[in-house]
């Protein structure tokens, strides 16, 4: 089983590529592939599932501990990150649509797969996901608060409550209990070593699962908005750039050690696309032009995190491997 988890943990941007690749191909090629959508939550909550088994959640009081990390992942995400879209709405059209679209997405971090991301990106996803309550709340309050600023009080009052805390309950939580339990008894038992030790072979699947399942239903649904979405990818593609060299100066600036400062490159770099998906659904007026501005966003960071788990892994790569207090 070992040798099949390092041989796909070694090939795994390719098998990330050719899912993205297939799952664009059938897309495009099939009818009703968006009847996929339903299935995006549930690959998810595998995907996080078979991440949380690896990551040693014992560990993850001590994670709590670490308030100069919490404080170098809020300062980036509530902060420089909302000064960074700031100057990108400026170049947008003056269309409220598409800077609604780019807002909403852009000034809420990921809480769900940036753990598994930042886990395959030699990160440490464990301060991730000792931080997702923070960043769920943080960004509640303050989405709001963002909208006002840039579009009005009538933009404030269409965040919801509802998607977020539904994406942490079934996408964090349950996950994250259900890996415990397991945890625990591969601790006590010969059976739940074996059940572990297969189930530790699944990440690399089970991401690929997810690109599929969620390229193969999104991009269907660019067709009758394709202009606003072309309007908003030099956006995007500048803030997958920018974006994590952001994160990984802000951890500099705090003095994390290497794997912190990866972490908060991934989760500067990593939004909450498919949490904020429905919000975009609710608004009136709103489809197809405000869910195919959000979808777009989902695709151009889904090929920019292969790319991470490439790069991401080599900043700080010659630092010794020494946890530091903070």
């Amino acid at each position: 089983m070992n040798d099949i988890r390092e041989t796909l943990e070694a090939q795994q941007v390719k098998i990330y590529f050719g899912a993205v690749v297939v799952a664009a191909l059938i897309a495009w090629l099939v009818p009703g592939t968006t009847a996929l959508e339903s299935a995006v939550n549930s690959a998810l909550a595998l995907m996080l599932f078979v991440t949380f088994l690896q990551v040693p959640l014992a560990d993850l009081g001590r994670a709590f501990a670490r308030v100069r990390f919490l404080a170098a992942l809020l300062v980036t995400n509530f902060m420089v990150v909302p000064i960074l879209v700031a100057v990108f709405v400026q170049l947008l059209p003056t269309d409220p649509m598409l800077r609604l679209g780019v807002l909403f997405v852009l000034l809420t971090p990921c809480i769900d797969y940036v753990v598994t991301f930042s886990h395959l990106g030699r990160a440490d996803s464990r301060l991730l996901l000792a931080s997702t309550p923070a960043l769920l709340i943080l960004q509640m309050v303050l989405l709001p608060v963002y909208l006002g600023f840039f579009l009005g009080a009538d933009a404030a009052a269409l965040v919801q409550m509802g998607p977020f805390v539904h994406a942490f309950v079934w996408l964090i939580a349950v996950p994250l209990v259900l890996a415990a339990l397991v945890q625990i008894w591969a601790n006590r038992s010969r059976a739940g070593e074996r059940v572990a030790t297969v189930l530790g072979v699944l990440p690399v699947p089970a991401t690929a699962l997810v690109l599929f399942v969620v390229i193969a239903a999104v991009v269907p649904q660019l067709g009758p908005a394709i202009d606003g979405a072309l309007r908003v990818v030099p956006i995007y593609v500048a803030f997958a750039l920018l974006a994590p060299l952001i994160g990984w100066g802000v951890g500099r600036l705090f003095r994390l050690e290497a794997a912190a400062g990866r972490a908060i490159a991934f989760s500067a770099a990593t939004r909450n696309s498919l949490v904020v998906l429905p919000l975009a659904f609710a608004v009136p007026g709103a489809v197809p032009v405000l869910p195919a501005i959000i979808v777009t966003q989902t695709l151009v960071e889904l090929i920019s995190e292969l790319i991470y788990m490439r790069l991401i892994p080599r900043l700080g790569a010659g630092e010794p491997l020494v946890s530091r207090k903070s």
